[in-house]
């Protein structure tokens, strides 16, 4: 095989690890379930802020760090970012907990739709037809929830709002993946910290009186935010985004078997109709992805062939 090649496959396993770790996540979320969410939120910022910043000093980034500091303006959009992301995490731990694992997976099916609505919204990009009816599929779908049913899937729209919005802020930030996570734990990490040892008051909350399996689990919270960004980085710098795109439908198709052969909860009609349509439209996002790199492969075939007949 190629170095191409080999590079290619080590891509696909790198993505596949990503998503199905993102997908099983909710598996390490019910095993502290005795622990309010805010207080396993803080967990999770305070040991990914530990184990980050150990990675990146055996990586000697620490350099990477100090121009984005000196930035006020890159900052203060990298702190909105990083609201957005804590309230993120914070809404997916707390619908895991609760029984909405299934209003989850909704949000994450949503998200990829959204995006491109963003994209076309605020950085002029050219949605194509079969995009726009994707998009609109999706509106249809959340709107029938609402009309006919009555039921506002507001933990879907939220998580896929939320992330989204995050990720067209990133998007325009200069800052790389592993150095961002670790900005964004530092700068939740005073809230959190102020929190767990100030006001957090469950029978969780003193580390020195819980069981040393319970305190393992809190500081895997750590492992479970790092592992998967690593991995997905990994697959990032081996694959083109556009097929790295197609991993993506995998966390929320864990996450809803969990939810429904697992964990049991049910799959009420409305959600059903929602999630079909959601469904139908992303399969038809899908295909115009597929026919589209078809196109550009073509086109590139053809420059490629007029470049070699004018040499």
């Amino acid at each position: 095989m190629s170095d191409d090649a080999v590079r290619a496959r080590h891509g696909v396993f790198f993505a596949l690890a990503a998503y199905t770790f993102w997908g099983i996540a909710p598996v390490y979320f019910k095993l502290v379930k005795q622990v309010p969410a805010f207080e396993i939120l803080s967990h999770r910022i305070i040991w990914a802020f530990l184990m980050v910043f150990v990675l990146i000093v055996a990586m000697k980034r620490l350099d990477r760090i100090r121009p984005i500091l000196k930035s006020r303006k890159l900052v203060l959009r990298l702190t909105l970012a990083t609201c957005l992301l804590g309230g993120n995490w914070f809404l997916f731990i707390w619908a895991v907990n609760t029984d909405h694992m299934l209003d989850a997976s909704l949000g994450y099916y949503i998200n990829p739709l959204l995006n491109v609505a963003i994209g076309m919204a605020f950085f002029a990009e050219r949605m194509r037809r079969l995009q726009l009816i994707a998009i609109g599929m999706a509106v249809v779908g959340v709107s029938i929830q609402v009309i006919t049913f009555g039921s506002v899937p507001w933990v879907a729209l939220l998580l896929a709002s939320s992330f989204a919005i995050y990720g067209a802020i990133r998007k325009r930030l200069p800052v790389d993946s592993i150095s961002g996570l670790w900005l964004e734990t530092a700068i939740l990490l005073p809230v959190m910290l102020i929190y767990l040892f100030g006001f957090a008051q469950s029978a969780s909350s003193d580390l020195t009186a819980n069981p040393w399996t319970l305190n393992l689990l809190l500081v895997a919270a750590g492992l479970v935010t790092t592992i998967p960004l690593l991995c997905f980085t990994a697959a990032a710098q081996r694959l083109r985004y556009a097929t790295l795109g197609f991993f993506q439908y995998i966390a929320p198709t864990l996450m809803f078997i969990l939810a429904v052969m697992v964990y049991g909860e049910p799959l009420e009609e409305s959600k059903l109709v929602t999630f079909i349509i959601i469904w139908s439209a992303l399969a038809l996002y899908s295909f115009d992805s597929i026919i589209q790199r078809q196109r550009d492969r073509k086109a590139k075939k053809r420059l490629a062939s007029a470049e070699a007949g004018i040499h």
